[in-house]
């Protein structure tokens, strides 16, 4: 008993040392629903799009407070997933995409680059063809 707490002691202290608290996090309005993001860092901004049915946490979490170090890293959850709200019309890539966008223009970038894990890889290549500018 006394081995697995200490060994959970020690893993959940080895987490933390990965754990970083945001700049800046909250909820944007976009296209109908409230869009959780988070930002760290400075530089170059950085767009992280989780995949499906994860959040910021589960596909990024580890890797933030590498990414973080050069860049300005805006970490965002997309409709329904998270802390992201929903609405009443079907997921899509296309509308993923808009939504991203559409939390861009409510930070006032408007150039970034953009890193999708999975489903979220797919809503990257749908960012391209949007420009950020309208």
């Amino acid at each position: 008993m006394k081995r697995f707490v200490i060994s959970g002691f020690l893993a959940a202290s080895i987490l933390s040392l990965h754990a970083q608290s945001p700049l800046e996090s909250g909820f944007a309005p976009v296209n109908g629903i409230k869009m959780f993001y988070q930002v760290y860092g400075k530089g170059k901004p950085l767009v992280l799009i989780h995949g499906g049915g994860s959040t910021i946490e589960s596909s990024f979490g580890r890797v933030i407070p590498m990414l973080s170090k050069h860049r300005k890293v805006i970490a965002v959850e997309l409709q329904a997933h998270g802390r992201t709200s929903d609405r009443n019309s079907d997921l899509s890539f296309e509308q993923d995409a808009d939504d991203v966008v559409g939390l861009l223009h409510h930070l006032k970038i408007d150039r970034a680059d953009f890193f999708g894990f999975s489903n979220g890889g797919t809503t990257t290549l749908h960012t391209s063809q949007i420009s950020l500018f309208h």
